[in-house]
């Protein structure tokens, strides 16, 4: 048997990244209290969420890394002997931005970053203009705790970015995120509940824990929906936060059960990859042309408006 406890973070956000931080902070040591050895913040976590809007200025809300947050929380991971998993609105020397995570060990080092893969750009989620698509792959961050893989918001819904992080070895998956409903907006289905359902498929398709990160509360014209969630390996949720309160949701992983229900389903073992080939072609589907005269989305717009 293999236990470790993971903590996750799910707050509100100001417009003032400093005060964003200090919050964080004192949600990260209730966690470690509560015996949390992984700690996991939202995406974004000490900004608002700015990609609703087109139009802001990059630099804002950028850092360097290292900067200013990271080294914060590089001396808090040190200090309190644990792994912090830190998402940034990072700016580089080059002058590229991207949506990246950093992770912390356990003695302050930093343990790799990752930047978002996979970007949208729809009504209230206009990621393009501000990140540019994540360049380093999918990463594998082994801690003394354990091993894991850390995906971001829209990555979530991608099968294949899950399956690239069981393979390379992840025993947990976790998903820092900012997502809810635009207010004013009824939408035609359930963005929650495809949300969730998303990820818990990819806790049973690879038989691995997944844990999501979400904000709460209202920021312009989207309300976050919270309820961060971890599932076990055969998308059993463990636990779920509030909708709206701002909580740390701390939980027991045992990872011998990944290799349980690998081996007792075998959706790893009975794979068929020479069938896949198509995957990895440049195959896609194009936006229509139509979209924009759909009511659904003609109804988006004009809430987000």
């Amino acid at each position: 048997m293999k236990v470790i406890t993971i903590g996750l973070v799910q707050t509100k956000v100001s417009d003032i990244p400093a005060l964003n931080v200090k919050k964080t902070i004192k949600f990260i040591k209730q966690a470690v209290k509560k015996g949390a050895r992984i700690i996991c913040l939202q995406e974004l976590f000490q900004t608002p969420y700015f990609p609703q809007r087109t139009g802001e200025i990059k630099s804002k809300y950028a850092e360097f890394i290292p900067g200013t947050t990271t080294e914060i929380m590089k001396n808090l991971a040190k200090k309190l002997s644990v792994v912090i998993v830190v998402p940034i609105f990072e700016r580089t020397n080059e002058g590229k931005y991207f949506n990246t995570v950093v992770v912390f060990g356990h003695n302050g080092k930093i343990l790799g970053k990752y930047r978002k893969i996979h970007i949208p750009n729809d009504p209230g989620f206009y990621e393009k203009e501000y990140f540019e698509q994540g360049d380093l792959g999918y990463k594998i961050f082994k801690t003394k705790f354990g091993n894991f893989a850390v995906l971001i918001c829209y990555d979530q819904w991608f099968p294949e970015a899950a399956r690239m992080a069981r393979l390379a070895g992840a025993e947990i998956i976790f998903y820092p995120t900012a997502i809810g409903n635009i207010i004013g907006y009824k939408e035609q289905s359930d963005w929650h509940n495809a949300w969730e359902t998303s990820m818990r498929g990819h806790a049973i398709a690879n038989s691995l824990y997944v844990a999501a990160i979400n904000r709460v509360g209202a920021e312009g014209k989207e309300k976050f929906f919270g309820q961060s969630f971890v599932a076990d390996p055969f998308g059993k949720i463990l636990k779920r936060a509030s909708k709206n309160k701002e909580e740390i949701l701390v939980q027991k992983l045992d990872l011998s059960r990944n290799k349980f229900f690998s081996e007792g389903w075998g959706f790893l073992r009975n794979r068929r990859p020479d069938t896949y080939k198509n995957l990895i072609s440049n195959k896609f589907i194009k936006k229509s042309k139509k979209l924009p005269r759909v009511s659904h989305y003609q109804d988006e717009k004009k809430a987000l408006s």
